[in-house]
């Protein structure tokens, strides 16, 4: 990619944004390099790393890499033999424990995570934990050596402070005794690591030393007593052979480190590449981006994109579509519309999801691969070389389409404007045709209405605008493609306090056709509008009946479940009843044969006889108990069509489907459930009357009425019917429900393709003694029956 390209479209502020997210040095380092890519599979390993880390920063959090600091130079003296140093000793323990933690945060905690392309990268993960560990015991802090480090610098450690000790004690004892008076003040203090004592310069003859400094004045001397030389000289001595036990100590770690350069050097890696990664998933979080599609056809579909330098607060999401059914997308509309920003979206979206940056949109948005993009936005006036703005938007122009191909991506705001608007017209629909006829994909804002002629009469060639609202004098910034955007200058000029007789005489200097024009572009924004809030209306039924759906499956499930618990009872409780009834008949048998063999008395064998009868009968009670029987038996022809039936063995009412055959079975709609029964499962359920208690007059018309009443069925069956034939039926059966006040009625039309229902419902809907209609709730025939009132 071209660099004027990343600035213009301001990659370099989301890759400023990407850095911020590096806790490392090198993972910085690389978040600066990265750009955008042309080869599709490196692009999908970089969306996919990001996904990962994404979803593990959801699931654990954050993690930092501060401690990977950088380690090469340190190996490259390893690999000489060189000792390292305190702090380069504590850079790679603290990175080995990085390593250490980096690691644990990448092991599946449990079976159902799992396993990502991030794993690979954790696996590299040497923690050198006996190395780090004794480094850290050797060395504690920044320069500084522990005492345990080894033997002999404990010993010798030791012995400085001994010595430490009687040079103070010795230093205290003159400077508190005989050298009191001769003292500037009575303390003791260093010169070139030496132990001396403040001497007042006209005593110089009183003390017995070494001089090692004077003051600026030269009324003090520092002073070494003679006392302490030896001392001194000891402790000098033991610091030396101090030092030279410290480099043997760092030796030897350095040599210890050394047999793992190549593990430091990939725990190195490792630890600053996921760096880099989890950046850029941090990134997405932040942004809450998310993974496009990438395709090599050219195609654009961005869902809900927010461009992700705007605040998220106020940011409106635009929806583009860019390459399928058209390859040049032409935006217009009044200034500070939002078209400038359209504009730049589509393109840095473009360049962050080639760079394997997530990109603030909505899921399943498509990107496609572009070798280049070329994109001339903003004011290109340059003093210096003494260009016009159009001059030098066309020096940019110019220097693109000599390289523009089918795999580029170019966008023009405000295209050949600053020039003629007739010259510049003319000229924007030539260059625009000439990428067009190339199939090169384009996104242009202009001003121009021509150009709106030109998207409107062009195949493939697309019209968008960016909403205005009018009355508030603020753009919406939501970009409605399919029709091109009016400037709106009267009205806003108007709403700004322009004379009305001026707007007046504008008009009228307006052509006839420009006057249609703009009236055209007024009806297709308002039929724009009609039409989205209609398909989200559609969406939000669809959804609705998703639901429903979902909740009637559930309820046939649950029902299924019922039905299946009810025949296992009484399974069970049947099985129970049979080895009662076997227990009872072979202990009967039992019992003969005993009174047969034995001298058993009359009445014993008969109160046994008593008993076994009571235990029978009471067998016999608790079947019949959990049996229901029919109030009283019905014949077949005691059932019709549409007949409201109960089925005692399940609980539930229905209607009679089918009439019953040689065997007495018949079919049975219960609700959503539909079961074949046999007769002595059945009762009729006996409708109440449905006239009133009023008298009724003994007149032609109430013997009419009477006799109504008494034939016309709260229930008519029309399964089977087509249409028109259901509608002529129900035509008169609701004539005869309303002579027979009959104002509650069920209409039976059943599920199948819902056109005997929707064609039901239209009837219902024209009639002036419907006073309204609705599905049955679920049990009473669901959405196969409709009950409908009467008024």
């Amino acid at each position: 990619m071209n660099q004027k390209t990343l600035f213009k479209l301001e990659y370099d502020k989301i890759i400023a944004l990407l850095e911020k997210e590096a806790t490392s040095f090198r993972g910085g380092q690389l978040c600066r390099r990265l750009k955008p890519m042309t080869d599709i599979n490196k692009i999908n390993t970089f969306q996919e790393q990001t996904a990962a880390a994404f979803t593990r920063i959801v699931q654990k959090g954050r993690i930092s890499f501060g401690d990977a600091a950088p380690v090469e130079e340190s190996m490259k003296r390893l690999e000489v033999g060189g000792a390292l140093s305190i702090s380069e000793l504590l850079r790679i323990s603290r990175l080995l424990g990085n390593a250490a933690r980096v690691k644990a945060y990448g092991r599946h905690d449990t079976q159902e995570e799992s396993c990502d392309c991030l794993d690979a990268f954790f696996e590299q993960l040497e923690p050198l934990t006996p190395l780090a560990n004794e480094i850290e015991r050797c060395i504690p802090g920044e320069d500084e050596v522990s005492d345990d480090a080894s033997s002999t610098l404990k010993h010798i450690r030791r012995s400085i402070n001994g010595i430490n000790e009687r040079v103070h004690a010795t230093l205290t004892s003159l400077v508190n005794g005989s050298l009191r008076t001769y003292l500037q003040d009575p303390i003791i203090t260093m010169r070139g690591n030496r132990y001396c004592i403040p001497v007042k310069a006209e005593y110089r003859g009183q003390v017995q030393g070494l001089i090692h400094d004077q003051s600026s004045t030269g009324s003090t001397l520092f002073i070494e007593p003679m006392a302490v030389v030896k001392l001194n000289n000891d402790l000098k001595e033991l610091y030396a052979r101090e030092q030279e036990e410290i480099q043997i100590i760092l030796a030897g770690l350095s040599e210890e480190a050394a047999q793992y350069i190549e593990e430091i050097r990939a725990d190195y890696r490792a630890l600053t590449d996921l760096d880099f990664i989890f950046a850029r998933g941090a990134l997405a979080l932040s942004m809450k981006a998310s993974r496009p599609v990438f395709n090599e056809e050219n195609k654009i579909h961005i869902r809900e994109g927010r461009h992700p330098l705007l605040d998220p607060k106020t940011v409106v999401p635009i929806t583009v579509t860019l390459g399928e059914e058209f390859d040049l997308l032409i935006v217009t509309g009044p200034n500070t519309g939002g078209k400038t920003v359209s504009l730049k979206t589509v393109g840095l979206f473009c360049l962050m999801g080639q760079a394997g940056l997530h990109i603030p949109a909505g899921d399943r948005s498509q990107l496609a691969v572009f070798h280049q993009i070329y994109a001339d936005i903003g004011d290109e006036q340059s003093i210096e070389q003494s260009l016009s703005t159009f001059s030098s938007h066309m020096t940019n122009i110019v220097s693109f389409l000599k390289k523009v191909d089918s795999h580029s991506l170019v966008l023009f705001d405000e295209l050949c404007a600053g020039t003629d608007p007739t010259e510049g017209a003319a000229l924007a629909i030539a260059i625009l045709s000439h990428l067009h006829s190339q199939g090169i994909c384009t996104m242009a804002t202009t001003h121009y209405s021509e150009l709106k002629v030109y998207a409107l009469s062009t195949p493939g060639v697309e019209n968008a605008c960016c909403e205005f609202d009018v009355q508030s004098l603020r753009p919406t910034y939501r970009l409605l493609i399919g029709i091109p955007g009016k400037s709106n200058a009267f009205a806003i000029s108007g709403k700004l306090g322009l004379p009305d007789y001026i707007i007046d005489d504008a008009r009228e200097r307006l052509t006839e056709q420009d006057i249609s024009f703009e009236d055209l572009l007024t009806d297709l924004e308002t039929s724009k509008r009609t039409i989205e809030k209609e398909r989200e209306e559609i969406s939000a039924l669809r959804k609705e009946a998703e639901e429903l759906k979902s909740q009637a499956k559930e309820r046939q499930e649950k029902l299924d479940e019922q039905r299946d618990r009810i025949l296992r009872e009484a399974n069970e409780k049947a099985n129970a009843i049979l080895r009662d009834a076997k227990e009872v008949a072979d202990e009967t048998i039992r019992k003969f044969h005993k009174f047969g063999k034995e001298n058993i008395s009359a009445a014993e064998m008969e109160k046994e006889r008593e008993r076994i009868r009571k235990k029978v009968n009471d067998t016999a009670a608790a079947s019949s108990l959990k049996s229901k029987k029919p109030k009283k038996e019905h014949k077949p022809s005691d059932f019709k069509l549409g007949e409201s039936v109960k089925v005692l063995s399940m609980n539930l009412t229905g209607t009679v489907s089918s009439l019953p055959d040689a065997r007495g079975n018949l079919t049975v709609q219960m609700g959503i459930l539909r079961s074949q029964v046999n007769i002595s499962d059945l009762e009729i359920i006996e409708e109440p009357s449905s006239y009133g208690a009023k008298k009724m007059n003994r007149t032609s018309k109430g013997k009419i009425k009477m006799g109504k009443s008494l034939s016309v069925r709260p229930e008519i069956n029309l399964l089977g019917r087509t249409v028109d034939e259901a509608v002529a039926e129900l035509d008169k059966y609701l004539d005869d429900a309303l002579l027979a006040h009959l104002y509650t009625v069920r209409v039976v039309h059943g599920k199948g393709t819902g056109a005997l229902r929707k064609g039901i419902h239209e009837y219902l809907r024209r009639q002036k003694h419907v006073k309204s209609y609705h599905l049955a709730e679920f049990g009473e025939g669901d959405a196969g029956v409709t009950i409908v009132e009467l008024g």
